[in-house]
């Protein structure tokens, strides 16, 4: 055994193998110090046993490049609010051992980085060709020597293959289009030994700049480098000890040679949710309380004790506000007891009239921009336009003077109280808002089962159950989709209060109590509306996205129109101010961009088109 000091350990130790038993061999002690300060762990005396339960990254700097001045580093805490986008590593890896030692790899979307082999594998099941990326889904061990489970991708084939270890060649990071919060770039992002640059993928607010050190309007790179935190339990102490990495004490491993079990078991919620079930219910002593907590938790807090009753993973509605600056976003649980009155949804496309029409369900709805076909035999579109979608169907049409068959969007045109069978084109890019006929109110399990989402609804009867309903004040929600998320059943003791606590949202530390004999009954578990960052955000919708298969992109519309098509004449009231057409996206491109959180997604197509007014259709509001 040979001593080290604390930040080689920090950088050495595998967080697969925590906890650790570390004895000080040097520690530092400054007469009349504190012995703790700002909640961190800041003198050790020699000869202190310590178990260090986790390593976790407590901040990052960044360093800021400069040509004609020194760099500049500035630190960002993991709450930092921008996302970033990752500048692929340009420095090859020479073996797949070189990358699992480096990058991490787990079942999580996040964790299965992707990379690229300058030269042929030739896999027996799968060839990979030079500058094919492939994803690394599992490492996994055969007893002799391990290996890296891994998948082709860009292919229409699922294709696996597996490839040692000890496989050499040149392996390059692939670029990478997602976006990421500090946060997730933290926990699976960091490779060791190297440094990870990354550019905003968009400008702060100048309300969030006043917080930070990052100049405005900086669009270079950003070389982040992290600020390790060690968890670590004394033997004469309950609570978590955090110590920075760069504490200046030497120290020794003695895990083989020292009880563990001697120091006290705490616990996170994660921890507890992995229990088998036949160990719940748990009565745990409350260690470290949650900072930052919902109203409905506030036992968590002043409660000495808590009862876990079960783990359990529950369903939430993932809501937005409809707004077009600063929108809230919520977890709806389908137990909340509120009415929703359906709102006005908006089509940018036939393709979205298409995906939203159902067979039960009627589709009504006006234009509200023009748009000139192309085809003869598909119907022209003009504002004010109303039509009842029928659904998709195949017609013959004529297109430079050749018969040629498409798909398109049958509907019933409405003209006064007629009404004239159409095709419309399911690549039109016009503007269409849905006509409500439906006055009736819904509970949210019952909008889930009867229509698609993303639905549009307000909330027309608050929730009574809940002193505030914090949904009742917001204009509109667009129900996106749902999620599944672990929960733990927690009570008080006496019972009082038991709600369902998000296991990833909710950060406190317990220790286990022995289980008292004759438990009751589970009580009921209230079930509460959270409100969640843009960083949340983001992540639940990457891991919900990442298990649909996203539908088909909308059909394009032909690059050239024939020659003889004749420009039809505006409506007279638009004549005057004529605008061009913007670039739009459709449900589906929205969901492949939402799939890899890219920005703005714009349609490959445009067309003439005309935007009216809201004030125009009355009947709508």
């Amino acid at each position: 055994m040979m001593a080290m000091m604390l930040d080689e350990f920090t950088r050495t130790v595998d967080v697969a193998s925590l906890p650790r038993v570390l004895h000080i061999q040097s520690g530092v002690y400054v007469e009349g110090s504190v012995y703790e300060m700002f909640g961190r762990e800041c003198c050790l005396p020699t000869g202190e046993i310590m178990k260090i339960i986790g390593i976790n990254t407590c901040m990052l700097t960044a360093e800021i490049e400069a040509v004609d001045c020194e760099a500049q580093i500035v630190s960002l805490p993991l709450y930092f609010p921008g996302l970033f986008r990752i500048v692929a590593d340009e420095r090859p890896y020479l073996t797949i051992g070189e990358i699992t030692g480096s990058v991490r790899i787990g079942p999580e979307p996040l964790g299965q980085p992707v990379f690229r082999c300058s030269h042929d594998l030739p896999q027996a099941n799968a060839p990979l060709r030079g500058g094919e990326c492939f994803t690394l889904v599992s490492l996994e061990s055969d007893g002799s020597e391990g290996y890296v489970e891994c998948r082709v991708t860009g292919r229409d084939a699922k294709q696996h293959f597996t490839l040692k270890l000890s496989q050499q060649g040149e392996f390059y990071e692939c670029e990478d289009d997602q976006f990421y919060t500090l946060k997730e770039l933290a926990e699976w992002k960091m490779a060791k030994g190297r440094k990870r640059r990354v550019k905003l993928a968009q400008a702060l607010l100048k309300k969030d700049l006043c917080f930070y050190d990052l100049p405005e309007n900086y669009s270079g790179e950003l070389i982040l480098s992290p600020v390790y935190e060690l968890q670590a339990v004394m033997k004469y102490r309950k609570d978590v000890v955090r110590i920075p990495s760069t504490l200046d004490v030497e120290v020794i491993d003695i895990t083989d040679q020292f009880d563990g079990d001697c120091f006290p078991q705490l616990l996170s919620l994660s921890d507890i949710f992995k229990k088998p079930s036949e160990e719940f219910p748990i009565l745990a002593e409350v260690i470290e309380p949650p900072l930052h907590t919902k109203e409905e938790f506030q036992f968590l807090i002043y409660c000495k004790q808590i009862i876990i009753h079960a783990a359990c993973s529950a369903k939430r509605i993932l809501a937005s506000e409809i707004r077009s600056d600063s929108q809230r976003r919520f977890l709806i649980p389908l137990s909340y007891k509120g009415r929703l009155k359906r709102r006005p949804r908006e089509f940018p496309t036939g393709y979205d009239l298409e995906v939203a029409k159902r067979d039960k369900e009627q589709l009504h709805v006006v234009a509200t921009r023009a748009f000139e076909s192309h085809y003869e035999g598909l119907s022209t579109v003009f504002v004010g336009d109303q039509y009842l979608v029928q659904g998709k169907e195949t017609s013959e049409v004529i297109y430079g003077g050749t018969r040629k068959t498409v798909e398109a969007l049958a509907c019933e045109k409405i003209e006064g109280k007629n009404y004239q069978s159409v095709l419309i084109p399911l690549y039109l890019d016009g503007a269409f808002v849905e006509v409500i006929h439906d006055k009736k109110q819904y509970s949210i399990s019952e909008v889930c089962q009867r229509f698609h989402l993303p639905f549009n609804v307000k909330v027309s009867v608050r929730d009574l159950s809940v002193p505030e309903d914090t949904l009742a004040a917001v204009p509109g929600l667009c129900l996106e989709e749902e999620i599944t998320d672990p929960y733990l059943l927690v009570s008080s003791p006496d019972l009082s209060q038991c709600w369902e606590v998000p296991v990833n949202r909710t950060f406190m530390t317990v220790q286990v109590l022995p289980r008292k004999q004759g438990a009751g009954p589970q009580p009921y578990a209230h079930a509460a509306v959270e409100e969640i960052g843009e960083d949340c955000y983001y992540t639940l919708r990457r891991y919900a996205s990442a298990t649909l298969c996203p539908p088909p992109r909308p059909p394009k519309k032909p690059k050239q129109p024939p020659p003889e098509s004749v420009r039809l004449p505006l409506p007279k009231e638009q004549r005057s101010n004529p605008t061009g057409s913007p670039k739009v996206r459709s449900s589906s491109a929205v969901f492949h961009s939402q799939q890899h959180l890219r920005g703005p997604c714009t349609s490959a197509w445009e067309s003439p088109c005309i935007t009216a007014p809201m004030s125009m259709f009355p009947l709508l509001t």
